[in-house]
């Protein structure tokens, strides 16, 4: 079991939704303290003011998961200013709904980069304090779609993919480690946040809401779960793409689930509330 209380517990996209309401529940579990990662200043503000009203030791930073150099100064401050992260969650993410052919490069290689290389350098900047202290847990959020394929999130599904391939070989990797380092991948549906506005959900499979995902991944780290799938229907996706033929299964996800036809009518979130470019210094 991987203990929370009096843990320092970083996590990236923590500014709002569900990053936020994992780091509550990692306060309320205990924890030294929460350093939170956010790209969106008036996010960070709001949710630093309204945890420190609460009594909770709590840092926040600036940071574009996007930009290694971003990551490399800021993890520099967080040793230096909070000190050794425990558990990391990986949680910063984002989506373009839409055919791949009305992508652009820009919005492929943001995506990517947010998702995929975010994720990566994010842990490479705290693992190798993690393995020095011989303890540490990193939770990686990918995702149902990490299972299959689905029209209009192309390469946010091939995001999630790469997350999900990356984050086992990295459990295996460090299980070879001396000391108890510990990695949980998370593969939600459709989660009430925003992020997938206007998605029509798959028979069976009903959209997630944010404080019961929240919970799931909290557990994950105290019970040391290597993968959580929810809802249950996840875990029929591998079964299935397994025994069946890919053209049986493209007809049972596509007219008996209707996953195929779920990104049909997304909005996601209003452009307001989209993932700022973080100003650069002159």
């Amino acid at each position: 079991m991987s203990k929370i209380n009096g843990k320092i517990v970083l996590i990236t996209g923590g500014a709002n939704g569900i990053g936020k309401i994992m780091g509550e529940k990692c306060l309320a579990e205990g924890a030294k303290a929460l350093v939170i990662w956010d790209i969106n200043q008036q996010n960070l503000d709001k949710t630093l003011e309204e945890f420190k009203a609460k009594n909770y030791n709590v840092y926040a930073y600036n940071v574009d998961v996007a930009s290694p150099e971003d990551i490399a100064n800021n993890a520099q401050k967080v040793l230096k200013e909070v000190g050794v992260v425990d558990i990391l969650i990986n949680n910063a993410g984002i989506v373009v709904g839409k055919v791949f052919k009305e992508h652009t490069t820009r919005e492929i290689q943001k995506t990517l980069d947010i998702n995929v290389c975010g994720v990566m350098n994010v842990t490479l900047a705290f693992l190798n304090q993690m393995v020095a202290q011989g303890s540490g847990h990193i939770v990686n959020i990918a995702s149902a779609s990490s299972y299959t394929p689905n029209p209009k999130m192309s390469v946010y599904a091939a995001s999630k993919w790469a997350v999900l391939g990356w984050s086992e070989s990295l459990r295996l990797e460090l299980k070879a480690e001396q000391g108890d380092l510990r990695v949980s991948t998370i593969l939600p549906g459709y989660i009430d946040t925003g992020m997938f506005k206007g998605v029509k959900q798959p028979l069976l499979t009903p959209v997630l809401q944010p404080d019961y995902i929240a919970q799931k991944i909290v557990n994950a780290i105290k019970y040391n779960k290597i993968l959580v799938q929810s809802p249950w229907t996840v875990r029929l996706v591998p079964m299935l793409r397994g025994i069946l033929p890919l053209s049986w299964y493209d007809f049972v996800a596509r007219n008996i689930f209707g996953v195929y036809g779920t990104m049909k009518n997304f909005v996601g979130r209003p452009k307001e509330e989209a993932v700022p470019e973080k100003e650069k210094a002159a």
